[in-house]
């Protein structure tokens, strides 16, 4: 099952999808869960990594929060969503630099899906 297709059976999108707002969900979602796993692989490192832990599940909070506000479509409340996707987007991009300054592969994994994460939510962004 896809984000797309639970977001296309809603009775109130009535073909309004918004695939760069699925898309965007459905990457917050994996960005979530790497950046979670990254902290926790983080926290097995033999050097300081708190401010690389920290970074990475603020962003995986940000990116949860975010994933379950955009597959939201009963009602509206557009002014959020865009506030979400740029908190998003800032998550991520903190997350990414962060990880970028260590050498290994779990934090060059994150780095990448969040910059993968925070060019889907500028995506969705623009649709607004």
């Amino acid at each position: 099952m896809s984000i797309a297709e639970m977001i296309k059976s809603h009775p109130d999108v009535a073909g309004d999808l918004n695939e760069p707002l699925a898309k965007a969900a459905r990457h917050a979602m994996f960005c979530s869960a790497i950046c979670t796993s990254c902290a926790d692989a983080c926290s097995a490192e033999n050097m300081d990594m708190r401010q690389c832990i920290r970074s990475c599940l603020d962003c995986a909070d940000v990116c949860a929060m975010t994933a379950r506000i955009a597959v939201r479509r009963t009602g509206q409340n557009p002014a959020l969503i865009q506030s979400s996707l740029k908190l998003c987007m800032q998550a991520c991009l903190i997350c990414a630099a962060e990880c970028e300054m260590h050498d290994n592969d779990h934090c060059r994994r994150c780095a990448e899906m969040c910059r993968e994460c925070a060019a889907d939510c500028q995506a969705a962004l623009e649709t607004f």
